[in-house]
């Protein structure tokens, strides 16, 4: 059986049309967010939407719990859909629905998103005080009930703490490094080597602010940034997490920066120029272009198995250890 390919973060406008490219592009794993800034019954809802889809398309696509559900999507042709929140908002201030979700079919949270949150700082604060009392009680909840604690918009003090004080590796599923691009989402060489030295596993984002050259990013600048964080940190530890953000209106933006917190735009990851989507490097529009991903890293040196590491490999290991309770 051939490697998996594995994207560990999209936010696209679900359709039959995104679960056929899935298909087209040999995209056996996505793990979807289904909650930014909603409340537990909010947050319900959509998994209630997600049900409504893998009931009208079972042949594109099912619902993964296990790692194991990665090799079931390619024995049977399909994309197995793993779910994960991008902020802890639907647990709301209640640690108990740690478990209930991760019993829904939960499988990553973030910590926060851009802001201060119950349980830790975002990256758009300008005061990082690390993980708070209820912030350590869920990370343990977390390792416990096997549900991966994930980092992608913390701030570097959270993020290192949460990387010290978790027994099981954490992840930052969609991100790049900061000595590449110093987007304020990017992450620093001190949280990547914590990251990666400790088990953790980075996703490479292709949402254009986290890029060099934003939408005029080159294939071969991405993948060469790949090969430098190989050699820093070693191939094992990285994977994609594209952020595709496909066919979603610019009024999204909205809903993932500002939520209910804010009567004023935030415009956070953009600029007040350009507060809507930006638009996609031309060698990655949608999930048929993850072959062009896997070329690109073997131009630049990758070898076919260090290729298949990333593009799903990786993940695939990280999946199986991760995602059930703790020994």
């Amino acid at each position: 059986m051939r490697a998996p390919v594995i994207d560990n973060l999209q936010y696209a406008n679900w359709s039959e049309k995104i679960f056929r490219q899935m298909r087209e592009g040999g995209v056996d794993a996505v793990h979807v967010t289904i909650a930014y800034h909603e409340s537990f019954r909010e947050a319900v809802l959509n998994l209630e939407a997600w049900n409504t889809w893998f009931e009208q398309y079972p042949n594109l696509i099912f619902r993964g719990l296990t790692g194991k559900d990665v090799q079931r999507a390619q024995e049977t042709g399909r994309t197995a859909i793993f779910f994960g929140f991008q902020n802890p908002s639907p647990i709301e201030d209640d640690i108990g629905l740690v478990e209930v979700f991760h019993q829904l079919g939960v499988r990553f949270m973030q910590l926060t998103y851009n802001n201060q949150s119950l349980l830790a700082t975002g990256c758009y604060e300008e005061d990082d005080t690390g993980l708070t009392r209820f912030g350590k009680q869920v990370v343990t909840e977390m390792n416990r009930v096997g549900m991966v604690i994930d980092m992608s918009h913390s701030a570097n003090r959270s993020t290192l703490e949460a990387i010290d004080h978790s027994t099981r590796p954490i992840a930052i599923t969609h991100a790049n490094p900061a000595w590449w691009h110093g987007a304020l989402r990017n992450k620093s060489d001190e949280v990547l080597r914590a990251l990666t030295t400790s088990g953790g596993m980075l996703g490479f984002s292709l949402y254009p602010h986290h890029l060099k050259d934003g939408s005029s990013c080159t294939l071969t600048s991405f993948c060469t940034m790949i090969a430098e964080a190989a050699e820093r940190y070693g191939t094992d530890a990285l994977g994609i997490g594209s952020d595709l953000c496909q066919d979603q209106p610019d009024s999204v933006v909205s809903w993932m920066r500002n939520g209910r917190w804010s009567k004023v735009t935030d415009f956070g990851e953009g600029s007040a120029d350009a507060p809507g989507f930006p638009d996609m490097p031309g060698w990655f529009r949608d999930n048929r272009d993850f072959g062009q991903i896997a070329a690109g890293l073997q131009d630049v040196g990758f070898t076919a198995a260090e290729v298949a590491a990333i593009m799903g490999d990786n993940w695939q290991r990280f999946y199986d250890a991760s995602f059930g309770p703790a020994a």
